[in-house]
Parts: structure tokens; sequence; C-alpha cells
């Protein structure tokens, strides 16, 4: 009884901040309370009765093995409980999922019970989340001429699992709801400081957006009982930012379906919508719970004679509003015809592309990856008897063009595409399922992840993936009581899993809290490879990398593929020479200015960046990839030479042999396996047997991009811009400006040099510059904090090695120390310089934060509203990205620096540099490598 009265003081606590029962997922608990559901004289009886029915989570949760026993028990007449009858066991049964659910069905359809055999194959026909072991027990009783056998799977070879399901509605009622004006950012769904709760459905659905936005959903429900709500991004895309599949699941909990009725808090079927369409990783998320996302196009911008937008005095496209989305519209979703209508009937706009067969499959079946495992399920099970399978699902779209090479990406996609017509050559736009090479879980998702892995019966990564790994580095700032209950929970799920972890759950090895992006980066040893992880800059620069969210990361590691169109991609090259006084983050951000220039509208979004960098190192490549999320891109493929590549790939191999020497190679020798195939790759691109990628002289792009490296000839900033008048263009990645803009005078109240934009090379232009002030002013004054963190370990132990870390260390005043972590957030800061542990830091903003209505000049990624610093009453906080060189330089005058006194600074400086590639092999490798 110890843990059930636990568990009702955590009822009671809950019941203070207006929350349900927590979920259970303790197999011990869901022990106890079946021992009183057990005792008809216990006065708890009742109250368990309904946790066990309705407040136990499904899947391979140790709760769930022990419901699926006792449903076992009461189906096989071995308990009574008059409350739950034998058929409704069986029902409770036909919600858990897979895992022991499964087992416990399989049992009784292969068991003596003839009558019971045939219901729990019948049961057992709706269900899609089996594995291998299930599979050969059903074609192993099917060759014993098993009846009950032979009948699942002519059910699962018709895919009757998916035919016997609803239809999708061929009119959906909406009635509008405006989350935001401008780009929403999945911040706004689900902050980053409530990543400890993500797992916590219900409590972390609290957090979204604000209690009144809540409140007027609620609101909008009860005015229209019959329709459903639609949130929207006005004048902006919904859900840039980070790959949050909180932000989705906190929609789909507010204005969702409910999945299960035994099932609290996992809600379906959301419904989105922004002017400028849904980002691409949001999408994806969007399709794993089913739901819709629309590209509404309600505002466009108006154009001049020449055809060219006009502005406005704020220099903004000048916009005309095509129909209404005010919040409280009716309109009406016609899935049939594929259009957007209003209350009448009228066309608004065609969204076709939100009704694709391939998405009206995910919508039917809850979600996109009950249909990857459907499919899966259905050619196991035709092939076991011998027959062809019933042609169910929308065949996967092949675009195949005579005499058109392939891009980058198309290569990629053709060499690790699975289950396509032999032969066939696809193109952009072509469906595919691809073998994943590289998975990457993050510390503040992958609590969902595993939750995810559970759900869909997962117990172990799948043989098809050479490497993955859980990182420490979102939760590395302050090692608080949130971090300390949830990190070690997940370090020892994932590690159990297969996947190499940061933390040791056996705490062996040194905890290892680097940027995950830095460790992607570097096990990526295969510039033909596919990479996906749980976070919105999983974007190496070998191979091709997509963040995704939870469920496709789960998905990767518990199948080894993902699914997804081929992306149409966007050129990018270079031109010119950098001037002497520029950093290569300089060159990153004019990229997106002169494409905005060269193009008018943003051609990066939603596409794949190809960007010809051959010259410099992955690490120092990353920083353009890296940024491409920023750019709203789908992905970012660096087309590197043959020498470059070489010398990347045996960096990464010296970091791998640093893991392992550490002890976090695996029993599987994961770690090991990647080094392995790094020397292959390297002997390939050495022998001339296989050189680096490149596209095809005659691949077809969608837009190209020349980037002038002549005109860049001072700083530039990523700004906020927080009080645009169009307040659609606050917050956005698009206003770059030089650093002259601000003409020497914009007060910087906090510095940061961190994130996964920064490589070693950052460390040691810190080190250089505080060392020749010095020099010249005999000691270095901070009149802005200056926060520091190196992204991983390894670039503080080849700091120390080379000298930088030392004059780091003489002017902090803080030092990170692993044996005495911080256990609380930082609230104020001094004028002195911090050094941080390894890690993301101030970048995600879920731990620590600047101080409110502070202006922060940083290297990291995101300057979305609330995340690096909020408002305070008096002023709007706001984070300007900039090169290292700028944060350093501003932190130690309390302002932006001129362009005079940037190029003086710099002087002497080892910044890092880019020359594009010729023809022949030039030499630009950084003096940081």
């Amino acid at each position: 009884m110890t843990l059930y009265l636990n568990y009702l003081a955590e009822i009671d606590s809950r019941k203070g901040q207006g929350l349900a029962p927590k979920p259970i997922d303790d197999g011990a608990l869901t022990a106890e309370i079946i021992t009183l559901i057990e005792d008809a004289g216990s006065e708890h009886r009742s109250d368990a009765l309904k946790f066990f029915i309705y407040n136990t989570l499904p899947g391979t949760t140790s709760a769930a093995g022990a419901k699926a026993a006792f449903l076992k028990k009461i189906v096989l007449g071995q308990t009574i409980v008059p409350e739950i009858t034998p058929d409704f066991a069986l029902e409770l049964l036909s919600h858990m999922k897979g895992g022991p659910s499964v087992e416990v069905l399989l049992d009784m359809a292969l068991g003596a019970d003839a009558a019971i055999a045939v219901k729990a194959g019948e049961v057992l026909k709706t269900q899609v989340f089996l594995y291998d072991a299930d599979l050969f027990r059903l074609r192993d009783a099917y060759k014993a001429g098993n009846a009950v056998a032979k009948n699942i799977l002519d059910s699962y070879a018709k895919a009757e699992f998916f035919t016997k399901l609803p239809d999708v509605d061929d009119e959906i009622k909406v009635v509008t709801f405006i989350a935001a004006e401008g780009d929403i950012s999945t911040d706004l769904l689900s902050p980053g400081n409530q990543a400890h709760s993500r797992s916590d459905r219900e409590l972390h659905g609290q957090c979204m957006i604000t209690p009144q936005a809540q409140q007027e959903i609620v609101a909008l429900q009860k005015q229209h009982p019959d329709k459903r709500v639609m949130m929207i991004a006005e004048k902006g895309t919904m859900g840039v930012g980070s790959s949050r599949m909180s932000g989705v699941n906190n929609v789909a909990l507010w204005t969702g379906k409910q999945a299960s009725p035994y099932v609290p808090f996992v809600n379906f079927a959301p419904i989105v919508a922004g002017t400028n369409g849904i980002s691409p990783i949001f999408a994806t998320t969007v399709d794993v719970t089913g739901g819709i996302g629309i590209n509404l196009k309600n505002w466009t911008k108006q154009l001049g004679e020449d055809g060219k937008p006009l502005l406005n005095n704020e220099g903004n496209p000048v916009l005309e509003q095509q129909f209404s989305v005010e919040t409280g519209t009716v309109l009406k979703i016609d899935a049939k015809n594929r259009k957007l209508r209003d209350e009448n009937g009228a066309e608004l706009v065609d969204i076709a592309s939100a009704f694709t067969p391939q998405k009206m499959e995910f919508m039917k079946a809850g979600s996109s990856y009950a249909i990857v495992f459907g499919k899966k399920l259905q050619t196991f099970a035709a092939q076991t008897l011998g027959v062809e399978a019933t042609p169910v699902f929308a065949p996967n779209k092949e675009i195949a063009i005579e005499g058109q090479g392939l891009t980058a990406v198309e290569k990629i996609f053709n060499r690790n595409a699975v289950g396509v017509t032999p032969g066939k050559v696809l193109h952009a736009g072509s469906d595919v399922r691809v073998k994943v090479n590289i998975v990457g879980s993050q510390d503040t998702t992958g609590l969902m992840t595993a939750q995810e892995l559970e759900a869909m019966a997962a117990t172990v990564i799948s043989p098809l993936v050479d490497g993955a790994y859980q990182s420490g580095c979102h939760t590395a700032s302050v090692w608080d009581r949130k971090a300390q209950a949830n990190i070690p929970k997940l370090m020892s799920f994932m590690n159990n899993f297969g996947v190499i972890t940061a933390r040791d759950p056996k705490g062996v090895y040194h905890a290892m809290t680097d940027v995950i992006h830095k460790v992607l980066n570097d096990i990526t040893v295969d510039d033909w490879a596919i990479i996906i992880g749980g976070d919105s800059h999983t974007r190496m620069s070998k191979g091709v990398a997509f963040g995704a969210d939870s469920g496709t990361v789960a998905l990767a590691l518990a199948t080894g593929e993902a699914t997804m169109p081929i992306p149409q991609s966007v050129k990018v090259t270079f031109k010119g020479a950098m001037k002497p006084w520029m950093d290569f983050r300089d060159v990153v951000h004019a990229t997106q200015a002169q494409m905005l220039k060269q193009h008018g509208d943003n051609v990066f979004q939603g596409r794949i960046i190809e960007v010809h960098i051959g010259t410099l190192l992955a690490d120092q490549a990353f920083t353009f990839t890296d940024w491409t999320a920023e750019m709203k891109a789908k992905a970012s493929i660096c087309i590197s030479q043959d020498e470059t590549l070489i010398e990347s790939l045996e960096i990464a191999k010296s970091r791998i042999q640093i893991m392992i020497d550490k002890g976090m190679d695996n029993a599987a020798q994961t770690l090991q396996g990647l080094i392995d195939k790094a020397d292959k790759r390297i002997a390939e691109i050495s022998s001339g047997e296989k050189p680096a990628l490149t596209p095809d002289d005659n691949a077809k792009y969608f837009a190209e991009v020349v980037v002038d490296l002549d005109v860049i000839d001072e700083p530039m900033i990523a700004d906020p811009d927080v009080n645009n008048a169009e307040v659609s263009r606050r917050y956005t990645h698009d206003t770059i400006r030089p650093i002259s803009y601000y003409g020497g005078t914009k007060k910087v109240d906090l510095g940061f040099v961190g994130s996964c934009m920064v490589h070693k090379g950052d460390m040691k232009i810190v080190a250089q510059m505080l060392k020749n002030i010095e020099k010249t002013d005999g000691k270095v004054e901070f009149k802005a904090p200056l926060v520091v963190a190196a992204p991983t370990y390894n670039i503080i132990d080849e700091l120390k090695a080379e000298g930088d870390w030392e004059i780091l260390q003489r002017y902090s005043g803080f030092e990170f120390d692993d044996l005495l972590p911080k256990s609380t957030a930082r609230t104020e800061y001094e004028n002195i310089l911090y050094l941080e542990r390894p890690g993301c830091n101030l970048c995600m903003g879920n731990q620590e934060k600047a101080e409110k209505g502070d202006t922060v000049l940083a290297t990291s990624t995101r300057l979305f509203q609330g995340r690096v610093v909020e408002d305070s009453t008096e002023k709007k906080g706001e984070s300007l990205l900039a090169s290292t060189p700028v944060v350093v330089l501003s932190a130690i005058l309390g302002r932006t620096p001129s362009a005079e006194e940037y190029k003086a600074a710099v002087e002497g400086i080892d910044l890092t540099k880019f020359a594009p590639p010729k023809t022949a092999p030039i030499d630009t490798l950084s003096v940081h490598f």
C-alpha cells in the first residue's frame, strides 16, 4: 500500500495545481492497485478500478505489463472482476498499442481455448505495433496449421487494420483562433523553460501560449460545439524554430481529439494553419499526430508596375488581405475537393498540399507511424502467406525525369531508398522510404521520445542504424531537482535501448554534456548518410540531416527508417574574396540578406540548401549548415572537396576514439563500428573509388543563390527588430543589418559566446582578443557580462593544451565545476567573464536566461521573444546575433562597436576564413585546427 498511498498524496498535490491524477507508468504501483481491486472490501477499490482502467499508460511501460497480465487472467476466467468482463478486458487490451498487450493477445489467440482464441484474434487484427518476435510467433503457428494465425495473417495481408478505420470526413467545420501575428515559434507553444514537464502532458499543456489564450480556446469550443478550433499564425509561418513534439502535443491537447478513452491526455488530429504555411519540421510533427496543416495565403504582397513588392516607410512589404481569418471566423475544410471555404461554401484557397494521399492516410490512421508499421505488417503477412498484398495504401509517388541529373540530396535519397521500383532513379517530389544511418535524441525531448518508443512497443534499437546518441546538453547549465529527477531515468532507458548516452547510468564514465549537434557532426562518418535528430539544428555538414519531432526520432530508432518526399534544392555558391577583418559568421548572415535581395521571397523555406563550401572543415562548415534552420530550410548539404572531407573524417575519428577511451562504447561496439566506417570512407576517397559527394552538372535546382563575398565589408547582425511597426516582422531572422547601422551607440547588457554555432576557433578568438587588449591596455575590463560556454569538453582540453584556456580562466569571475555543478539558475550578472559548462547554456533559455529587458548580443541560434531574454515591465528584451569577435568587443565596451573600432580590435586575430572552392583544391584550412 505504500506506493498507492504515495500516489494519493501526489494526487492531492496536483489537485492544488488544477491537475488530474498523473497517468501511471510504474508496474509496482499498478500491482498494488490490482491488489486493491481484488480486495472486495477495500475502501480504495472504486478509485483503484478507475486508475487501472482509465489512467494506466500503454505500450511497454512496466505498468502496461502488469495491466496486460491481469487482463489476461480476467479473459481466461482465472480471476473475476465484476466491473471488467472478459469482453471489456479484450477491449482494454486493444487500446494498449503493443508490447505486453500484444504478447498477451498472442498467448490467447494461439492458446487452447478456441472461443477465446477467435476473440483475441479479432483484437489482434486491429493492432499494428508488432515486432519481429510477435510476427515470428504468428508465422510459426501458421506453418504449424493454426487456423487463427492464418486468419490474422489474411487480415494483415488485406490491411484491414487500416481499411476498417473510419474515413476522413469530407467536410470539417472549423472556427479560427489566431495564436499570434507573425511567425509562431514552437517556444510559444511549448516554452523551453518548461522543458522539464514535457513528459507530463497535462501539466505541460498549461504553459501553451498564455492562460488567457487557453481560456479563449475553451470559450470558442463552447460557442461552437460542432466545430474544431483551427490555430493560426496570422501573417506568418506556424511552428518555426525547435522541433518540439510537445508543441504539437499541446495544440492537440487543447484543440484535438482524444486518441483513446482509456489513455488520458494523449490527443491527436490538431488543425493548424499559417499565412505562410507550416514550417517543415512542424509539418512532419503534425503528420505524426494525424493532424492537418494548412497554408492559408490569406495575405499577399502588393506588387508595383515593375513586378517587385511595394515597400512601406519601414521598408516592409505592403500586404493585401485576400480573406479574413479573424478569431471566431467559421470556415469549412473541404477535404474531398481539397479546398478551404467560407461559412457559405465559397472557395477561399486551394489546400491540396495539406491533403495529399499520404497525408490523408496519416489522418485516417491517427498518425504517420501507424502507417509505417502497418505497411511493414502487410508486407510480412503477404510474404508469409505467399500472396500479393492487397493494394490499399497510396502508391509512393515516383518522379523520374529522363536526361536530368541529380542534386546531392537526390543522390543520397536514391542511395538509401527502400522499396522503390528497381532501377528507377528518383527526383525531387518523389515519396521515399529511406534507411537512416545516425539518430540523435536530446535531453529535453528525450523523455517524450522514450514515451513514444514505449507507446509503439519498441525495446531495442534497429540493427539498420549505424549509431545513435542521447545528449545531456540542454540540461547542462543547472543540475537542479528537475534535471536530477528526469535525466538519469532518460539515460538509463536510452542506454538499455542501445543508444550511446552522454551520462552513464552506471556512473563509470564522466558525464559528457557536449552540444548534441557537435557530437552528431563527429559521429556522422559518411557524406552519403541520412541523419535524424530530435532538434531543429540537426544539420550536419556531412550527409543530409533532418531535425525531427520525438515521434519521428522514435520511429527512426525503432525501425532504422524514415519516410518523406525528396525535397527540392537551392544551390548556394560564392564568388569574390572575404575581407581580412571579416568572420565566416558574417558570410552566413549575409547569405540570408543576399538571398532575399536576389529573390524577394525566401526561396530557402522548406527546401534543401546545397551549399558549396568545400574548403571548410566540417566543424567550421557546420556554422553555415546549422544556420539553415533560421533560414527555414528543410535541411542543408555541404559539398566538400576530397582533401577537406578526409581531414574532417580524421578529426571525427579522433573524437570518437576519445569517447571510446572514456568508456562510452556499448556491447555492440557502436563507436568502434563508426571508426571502421570512417576508415572505409577515407580509403574510398583516397583511392578515387568513390570521391566526395557532388551533384551532377545537369542537376535541376528550384533556385540558385550566388553570394558575393566582395560586398561584405563589415559585421552583419541578425536583429529581432522588436519595435518594428509591422508586428509580423518582429522576431524573424530576416532582418540582417551591418554593424554601422547602430552607429557604435547601441547599449549591450550581456554578451554570450556559445551554442552549436561556435567551434574551437571561436574560443581561440575570445582568448586572442583578451590577450591583445591586455597587451595594449594592461588589463581587460568588461562593461557588460560575457558568458562563454564551449560547446564540447574536447575543445576545452585542446585549449588547455594550446595555452588559451589559461587566459580565459584568468579573467573569469566564475568557472564551472563538474564536481559541484550549479543547482539553481543564475538570475543576475556582474560585469565579469563567466566560463560555463559545455552545453547549450543561454541559447536554449530553458534553465538560465539573461536579466529581463536586457539587450543581448550572442553567437547563438535563435532570437525569438522570451528565449534568451524575457521582457521586463519597462523594456523589451532583445537578443541580437553576431560573430564571436563582435560579441566579445561589445561586452568589453558595453555597446556595439563602430566599424572602425571593430576593425582595429580584430587586427592580427585568426578569424574563421573561407575562400570559394576552385577547380584545384586550395589550402584554406583554418589555423584553429
